[in-house]
């Protein structure tokens, strides 16, 4: 979003745009923490930790990051429909008059 754009923008719309940026930037962090650091920093000392018979950092490196990944995923949908429902933010579909297409924005 440049310059132009944050200053067209309402109080509410800030505070929106403020939280759902603080929500990625959050969810960033988990999923930056489980694939790296979990995966390959700490590496050698999650290899003699067995997780369903694997050591853990391999866990963590082939499917953890990838459910936990999933469950970040699905943990933002389920906070954006709170947040959209608390500042009455709704999908709006725009149809592109030369095609005739309907898209959503």
């Amino acid at each position: 979003m440049d310059d132009r754009q944050t200053r067209d923008l309402t109080e509410k719309q800030k505070i929106y745009w403020k939280k759902n940026t603080r929500l990625i930037q959050g969810l960033m962090v988990i999923w930056a923490l489980v694939s790296y650091v979990a995966a390959i920093v700490l590496a050698v000392p999650f290899h003699n930790i067995s997780f369903f018979g694997l050591p853990l950092a391999f866990w963590f490196a082939q499917q953890g990051s990838i459910l936990v990944f999933i469950v970040l995923i699905w943990y933002y949908a389920k906070r954006m429909d709170t947040l959209d429902k608390e500042f009455g933010a709704r999908e709006v579909i725009l149809s592109d008059q030369s095609t005739g297409k309907e898209v959503s924005h």
